[in-house]
């Protein structure tokens, strides 16, 4: 049977031509890191007028009802139409494929690798998710504090061991509560980790903490000697997301670890409270000064009742001029390669902002190939929640480096046994 390609006016002409009643409702699961669902509703306002078939309700939620009370509702039936998620691949099993309804070929050109990231592997073609946000993780540091300190900022190919030596003598000069802090995720530390030495994968491509043990000692360490804010890891159980940019905002953390989604929100709060900038990701032992790669997109699910209308509203957001608008209002760096390619201007961003959005963008070419296929990976959740929770145990004492690492060995062997 031949599938028929429908652009979002064909959709959106065969929804009016129904002869429903009412408009098709589409119940759209959002959360914002900064202004994104505010520009959605804004955005898809526009939609609804040109489409008085479907009527989209905007549903704003806490990042963590993504992370936890979405997975349930998936595989209960009831979860909502579309949803803006973080777990690419791990969802991969509820996403209604897109294919059927979009321009092939426009998508695939726009969007290009990140539409893997959204795929079950193997032979999967599908179109299943359109990258909203593509992100990177890097350094916020604060500039003021150096400047008082009177101490230089260690420059192009510093290591962690650099920033960490050059962050303690600041916060000791200027009497800064934290030298350095990364944020409570699995995700944070995987840059970090492949810098030094974390391969993620085994020879048969099967997710592996081989080589992560070097990290978790010096990170452990860190922790242990107050270079590391050590609250962020240890004052939180399991695998509790926890960030630490209200220390940053405040004035009170020299380095803060976490990545590009945070610049409005850095840009916005800390205003002219202190000078701050980006520096991307310090390089570590192994080599590489690797970033990881992330963000996050808008899928549909497949249990929906409405999968032409669904799809209407993903293509709309998807097209070049909706998306460069949303990209420029929301100052997220764009995974659309046409916007890349002509550039964005960032809407009501201050020059520090702008100047920490480029630094972002120019740390990607020094992303490692492993993050790029750690990011797609569809175990990577689960593996994210494992690192959390034995790193944190060793830094709270209960357990040693090698015996954490043992345990996440252990956790991840019966996470795939589950999982297959």
């Amino acid at each position: 049977m031949k599938m028929t390609t429908m652009t979002t006016t064909a959709i959106a002409a065969l929804v009016a031509g129904a002869g429903m009643a009412s408009a098709q409702e589409v119940r759209f699961m959002c959360y914002s890191d900064g202004n994104e669902c505010e520009v959605y509703e804004d955005v898809l306002g526009r939609f609804e007028a040109e489409n008085p078939g479907i009527d989209v309700v905007i549903d704003v939620v806490p990042y963590q009802s993504i992370l936890e009370n979405l997975p349930v509702q998936l595989a209960a039936g009831t979860g909502p139409d579309i949803a803006k998620v973080t777990d690419l691949g791990g969802l991969n099993e509820y996403y209604l494929d897109l294919a059927p309804y979009v321009d092939r070929e426009y998508w695939e050109e726009s969007f290009g690798d990140t539409l893997d990231w959204y795929r079950a592997g193997g032979d999967d073609d599908g179109i299943y998710g359109m990258h909203s946000q593509l992100t990177i993780t890097g350094a916020f540091v604060n500039a003021t504090l150096f400047e008082q300190a009177g101490v230089e900022m260690p420059g192009e190919g510093a290591t962690w061991d650099d920033w960490a030596a050059a962050s303690r003598e600041v916060a000791e000069a200027t009497e800064a509560s934290f030298p350095m802090a990364i944020d409570r995720s699995g995700h944070r530390v995987a840059g970090p980790a492949i810098s030094y030495g974390a391969l993620y994968f085994d020879d048969e491509g099967n997710g592996s903490f081989e080589g992560f043990q070097p990290f978790a000692e010096a990170f452990v360490a860190w922790n242990e000697d107050g270079t590391m804010a050590r609250d962020v890891w240890a004052s939180q159980g399991g695998s509790t997301y926890q960030d630490a940019a209200q220390e940053f905002i405040n004035g009170d953390l020299v380095f803060y670890y976490s990545g590009s989604w945070q610049v409005g929100r850095m840009d916005e709060q800390v205003g002219d409270f202190f000078d701050w900038q980006v520096i991307g990701s310090p390089c570590g032992p192994a080599g590489p000064c690797s970033g990881m790669p992330g963000g996050a997109g808008v899928v549909g699910f497949e249990q929906t009742e409405n999968p032409e209308a669904v799809a209407a509203v993903i293509d709309y957001l998807a097209q070049e001029d909706v998306y460069a608008e949303v990209t420029a209002r929301t100052r997220n760096l764009p995974a659309h390669l046409g916007v890349a390619a002509a550039g964005v201007e960032f809407e009501n961003a201050s020059p520090a902002a702008q100047d920490a959005l480029n630094a972002f963008a120019a740390s990607l070419p020094d992303v490692s190939p492993i993050a790029f296929a750690y990011q797609g990976y569809a175990g990577n959740r689960a593996m994210f929640g494992i690192t959390v929770e034995r790193l944190s145990q060793a830094i709270v004492g209960e357990l040693t480096v090698a015996e954490a690492m043992e345990r996440a060995e252990d956790d991840l062997e019966a996470a795939m046994a589950e999982a297959n």
